[in-house]
């Protein structure tokens, strides 16, 4: 398994390191040299994969807008694009997108809504299409052959979802973790398939956009919340055997505590993924920076050493969450003693 995830890592760093030269080659300019950079970390309207010579390898993405007096317009972010430069700015039925890939109003007056679907949406789409082909899968093999050991998809699905079960949901929840033992699964099964895509080539930063972050610390923040039974408000709002006067300090404590939970995760998943693209990047640009053979053989090998340990973070960080999760929707929903 070892040699799998060295040989793993090796492929995917060779693979980007000739996306990236190519790319990086074909700018001709000092300070385009790192620019790929934030172009892989921020989401945009187009999905590029590389440029190869005076080819840019790009998929167009839909433009979606919606306006009170027009309705909902459709576009191809293709039409936004300069044929010449291979940059957005193009003026196209009233609208353009500007040089940080925000869709603007050549008319600042008017007033609409950009529901457009960008990288990082089609990459949300890819990772729950995968994740649904894993799950089905698996859920098919078992309805054919319910009294044999499992094979293909199910044999890799089977042992994470008893370990979720038996290692995460089991000894934080205590007895209602069946309950939860389905959201859990949903919500590693999602990190970690979209750490693991993310790593690919040409791929969207899907779980380094703290947009993505917050909405799965939100979602955790009200499945604790809504499910929370009378102990564990009333441990929020009046704990007990606290005096009155220091309920003055504590409650405010544990009030903002409810905030702070969701908070850390959502820093959490955004900057191990986020920075771990961006090293893996920077000695990437390091060697088109020095033009140096030293430089690129060193930089070839720590990309590889990255990316293998890119590989273990895009499994821990999905493990982390989910533990998390599940310890705050375990404190929720425990039954605690009148001594606790």
């Amino acid at each position: 398994m070892f040699r799998k995830f060295i040989r793993l890592s090796f492929l995917l760093s060779v693979v980007l390191l000739a996306f990236s030269a190519a790319s990086i080659a074909a700018s001709g300019e000092d300070e385009d040299k790192t620019s790929f950079i934030m172009h892989h970390i921020k989401d945009s309207h187009e999905w590029h994969f590389a440029t190869l010579g005076h080819t840019h390898i790009t998929l167009p993405l839909p433009v979606i807008v919606y306006s009170g007096d027009r309705g909902f317009e459709f576009f191809s972010s293709s039409s936004f694009v300069d044929s010449e430069t291979h940059h957005f700015g193009v003026e196209h039925e009233g609208y353009y997108i500007d040089e940080n890939d925000k869709l603007q109003a050549v008319d600042e007056s008017r007033s609409f809504i950009d529901v457009s679907i960008t990288k990082n949406v089609a990459m949300l789409f890819l990772v729950i299409g995968v994740t649904l082909y894993l799950m089905l899968g698996a859920s098919s093999h078992y309805k054919k052959h319910p009294n044999r050991a499992p094979k293909g998809i199910a044999s890799f699905v089977e042992p994470i979802v008893v370990f979720v079960r038996d290692e995460i949901a089991l000894p934080n929840i205590g007895p209602k973790y069946k309950k939860f033992t389905p959201y859990l699964l949903s919500l590693f099964f999602f990190i970690w398939i979209g750490n693991l895509l993310g790593l690919l080539p040409g791929a969207a930063n899907l779980t380094g956009n703290i947009a993505v972050t917050v909405t799965l610390a939100m979602i955790t923040f009200f499945v604790t919340n809504f499910n929370g039974n009378r102990e564990y408000w009333k441990h929020v709002v009046a704990t007990p055997g606290v005096p009155l006067p220091l309920l003055l300090i504590i409650v405010p404590v544990e009030i903002i505590g409810l905030f702070t939970k969701p908070f850390a995760l959502t820093v959490r998943l955004f900057v191990a993924i986020t920075a771990g693209h961006i090293v893996i990047l920077s000695f990437i640009g390091l060697i088109f920076v020095f033009e140096s053979y030293a430089v690129g053989v060193a930089s070839t090998l720590m990309v590889v050493f990255i990316n293998l340990i890119e590989l273990l973070v895009a499994t821990i960080q999905a493990y982390v969450f989910t533990l998390f999760s599940a310890m705050y929707i375990g404190g929720a929903v425990a039954e605690h003693g009148h001594d606790h």
